[in-house]
C-alpha cells in the first residue's frame, strides 16, 4: 500500500471514478472520440482480415497460377477503403478528445474559482497564494492529463475484445495464450501506476512549493533587490526547484524501467505465438493465412497495448494532481449570506454592536465590544497598534464574521443581507489598495453600470480629478498590474473613488489614505463630510488633523471600546487615549520639522 493507504486496485478504482465524473460533465465530446477511436479499431481488425484475404487469395493465388488484374484492382480497393476509414477515425478520436480535455480543464478552473470566492477569508488566511496558483494551473492540468488518450485506450479496449474473439474463433489455443500475455501486459501496467502515484503526489507537492517560492519572490521583489538579496531569493528558488526535478525525474525513471518490461511482452508473446501457430498449421487445425491474420492483428496491437499502459500511470499522475484540486473543493467553510430583499435606500445607516467577540486563532482580538454609531457620523477609530481597528473594520464590513454578539446596519444584522445586496449597503477601503490590469475607469467601476459623470464625482471627493487629469488618456488609461504606474497616494485615492461611487450607506476607510499627504487627507474628508452622501463614514484614524476633523471618536484598547465621545471629551476621560493622541502630535510635529 502507498502512504495514502491506497492499493494498486484502489488506484485504478478511484481513478476510474475521476474518469467516470469527467465523462459525465461531457457525455457528447467522450462518445464521439470513442466513436473515432472504435473506427479506428475496427479498420485494424478490418486490414487484418483483409491481409489474411489477400494472403490466401491474392498473393499465394498469383504465385500458383499467375495474376489476375481484376483480383489484385479490388485488393488495391479494399485497402484504400481501409486506409480512408482508419484516417477518419484517428482525426474524429483526436479532435474529440483534445476538445474533452480543454473543455474539461477550463470548467474544473472555472468552478474552482467560483468555488473559492464563496469560501470565508479564514480559508485564504491558511492558504499559500503560489500554492493556489498552482492548483489552478499544473494540478488542473495534471489531474485532467487522462483525459487525452482515454478515447483512445477505450477504442483499443474493443480492439482487443475483438482481436480475442477473433483469436479464439481461429485458434482456441492461441486465443488462449494471447489472453494470458495480455492479462500480465496489463497486471504489470497497474503495479506500476500504484508505484508512481505516491511519487506524483511527492511532483505535485513540490510544483505548489516552486509556484508559492516564485510568487512570493516576485511580490516581494522591491524588498529583495532594496536589500540586495538577490543571491539569497534565487538559491532558495533554484532549491525547491531542484527538489522538483529529482522527483520528476524519479518518476520518468520508474517509468522507464516498467517501460522495458511492457514494450518486450508483446514481442515475446507474437514469437511464442508464432510458434504455438506452426505446430496449428503442421497439425491442419488452422492456414497459413490464418497466422498471418494473428499475426498481423498482434503486431499492430503492439502500440494499443502499450496504450493502455499509458493511460494506467497517466491515471496514477492524474489522481495525485487532482487529489489536491479536490482537496479544494472539499473546503466547505462558505460565508452564509441571507435572502435577497428589494430594500429602499433611505440615506445614512445607524451602526450597532453588541457583545461582539473575535479571535483570529485562540488569542482573542476583540471581546465583549459594544458599539452605537449614529446615521450619517464621521467616526474617527483610535486605539494602539494590535488593539483591533483593522479587525472592527472587518467585522463591519462582514469580512469576517464575530464569534460572538452580532453587527446590525439599521436594526439588521449584517449576516442577514443577500450577497449581492451587503456591497450596496457597506463599502470597506482599506490601506493596501488594490488596483486591477485595467483602466481607470474599470479600477473604479469594476464593470458595472455606472456614467462617466458618477465616476467623475466619485474621483473629485476623493481628491484625485487632479492626477487623473495629466493622464495621457484620462478614464481611458491604461493602470497596469496593481497600477504600477501611480504612486502609493494616488492608488488610495482610486480605491476611496471606487467605494465612493457605489454611495454605500456605510464607508469605512481603513487607513485607507495614509499614503496621501495630511493636508490631502484632510482635504478629502472635509469634502466626504461636507458631500451629500448617503453614508456614515467610519475611519481608522492616526493623525491627529484627521481626529479632529470626526464627528465622534472611538477609542479601542484591550480588546474592547473604552470611550466613544467627542475628542475633547475623551482628552479629559480617557488618559490612554490622551497619550495617544500626544503621542500622535509629537510625531505629525517630527515629521513637518524633517520636510522643512
Amino acid at each position: 500500500m502507498t502512504e495514502s493507504g491506497l492499493t494498486p486496485w484502489s488506484v485504478v478504482r478511484d481513478g476510474l471514478r475521476l474518469i467516470g465524473r469527467f465523462i459525465r460533465a461531457h457525455p457528447g465530446s467522450f462518445a464521439i472520440g470513442v466513436a473515432g477511436a472504435a473506427m479506428f479499431a475496427g479498420s485494424i481488425i478490418a486490414s487484418s482480415l483483409v491481409i489474411g484475404w489477400i494472403t490466401d487469395n491474392v498473393i499465394i493465388s498469383t504465385l500458383e497460377e499467375g495474376a489476375e488484374p481484376d483480383l489484385l484492382y479490388l485488393a488495391a480497393g479494399v485497402i484504400l477503403a481501409v486506409a480512408v476509414f482508419k484516417a477518419m477515425g484517428i482525426v474524429l478520436r483526436r479532435t474529440a478528445a483534445g476538445w474533452l480535455q480543454g473543455k474539461t480543464r477550463q470548467d474544473v478552473r472555472n468552478q474552482l474559482l467560483a468555488h473559492q470566492l464563496r469560501l470565508k477569508m479564514s480559508w485564504f488566511n491558511r492558504q499559500a497564494i503560489g500554492d493556489l496558483l498552482a492548483v489552478a494551473d499544473s494540478d488542473v492540468q495534471q489531474g485532467t492529463g487522462v483525459l487525452g488518450p482515454l478515447p483512445y485506450a477505450s477504442g483499443v479496449s474493443a480492439l482487443l475484445v475483438g482481436t480475442i474473439v477473433m483469436v479464439f474463433l481461429i485458434d482456441p489455443w492461441l486465443g488462449l495464450g494471447a489472453v494470458i500475455g495480455l492479462a500480465l501486459v496489463i497486471a504489470i501496467d497497474v503495479h506500476g501506476s500504484w508505484i508512481t502515484y505516491g511519487m506524483w503526489e511527492e511532483v505535485q507537492r513540490w510544483r505548489g512549493r516552486v509556484s508559492s517560492v516564485a510568487h512570493e519572490s516576485f511580490d516581494g521583489a522591491l524588498t529583495v533587490k532594496a536589500l540586495g538579496r538577490e543571491g539569497y531569493v534565487s538559491e532558495r528558488f533554484g532549491t525547491a526547484s531542484n527538489e522538483l526535478r529529482d522527483r520528476i525525474i524519479d518518476v520518468g525513471s520508474t517509468w522507464t524501467k516498467y517501460q522495458v518490461i511492457i514494450k518486450s511482452l508483446p514481442q515475446i508473446l507474437i514469437v511464442v505465438l508464432l510458434v504455438v501457430g506452426s505446430v496449428r498449421i503442421d497439425a491442419g487445425a488452422m492456414s497459413a493465412g490464418d497466422l498471418v491474420t494473428v499475426s498481423y492483428l498482434l503486431s499492430l496491437l503492439a502500440f494499443p497495448i502499450q496504450l493502455i499502459g499509458f493511460v494506467l500511470w497517466d491515471l496514477a499522475g492524474s489522481l495525485a494532481g487532482w487529489q489536491r484540486v479536490q482537496d479544494v473543493f472539499d473546503a466547505e467553510d462558505f460565508v452564509v449570506y441571507g435572502e435577497e430583499t428589494a430594500r429602499s435606500r433611505a440615506g445614512a445607516a445607524p451602526v450597532e454592536g453588541s457583545g461582539v467577540a473575535f479571535a483570529y486563532e485562540e488569542e482573542p482580538v476583540l471581546a465583549d465590544l459594544e458599539l452605537e454609531i449614529a446615521a450619517g457620523t464621521t467616526l474617527a477609530v483610535v486605539g494602539p497598534t494590535g488593539s483591533g481597528k483593522s479587525t472592527l473594520c472587518l467585522l463591519l464590513a462582514r469580512l469576517w464574521d464575530p464569534d460572538t454578539g452580532s453587527i446590525r446596519l439599521e436594526d439588521r444584522d449584517v449576516r442577514t443581507f443577500g450577497r449581492s445586496e451587503l456591497p450596496k449597503e457597506i463599502a470597506y477601503v482599506s490601506q493596501e489598495s488594490f488596483l486591477f490590469d485595467a483602466t481607470v475607469r474599470g479600477n473604479v467601476t469594476l464593470e458595472e453600470n455606472f456614467s462617466d459623470d458618477d465616476v467623475w464625482h466619485a474621483l473629485r471627493l476623493a481628491g484625485a480629478t487632479e492626477f487623473v487629469d495629466r493622464l495621457s488618456d484620462g478614464l481611458d488609461t491604461q493602470l497596469g498590474e496593481r497600477g504600477t504606474t501611480l504612486s502609493g497616494g494616488q492608488r488610495q485615492r482610486l480605491a476611496l473613488a471606487r467605494a465612493l461611487v457605489r454611495k454605500p450607506r456605510l464607508l469605512i476607510l481603513d487607513d485607507a489614505t495614509s499614503a496621501v499627504d495630511p493636508s490631502v487627507e484632510a482635504g478629502i474628508l472635509r469634502s466626504l463630510k461636507s458631500a451629500e452622501l448617503p453614508s456614515t463614514i467610519m475611519v481608522v484614524a492616526y493623525r491627529p488633523s484627521s481626529i479632529r476633523l470626526a464627528d465622534e471618536v472611538l477609542y479601542v484598547d484591550q480588546k474592547r471600546v473604552l470611550g466613544h465621545g467627542t475628542h475633547q471629551d475623551l482628552l479629559e476621560s480617557q488618559p490612554g487615549y490622551a497619550r495617544l493622541v500626544q503621542a500622535y502630535e509629537e510625531e505629525a510635529r517630527r515629521m513637518e520639522r524633517e520636510a522643512s
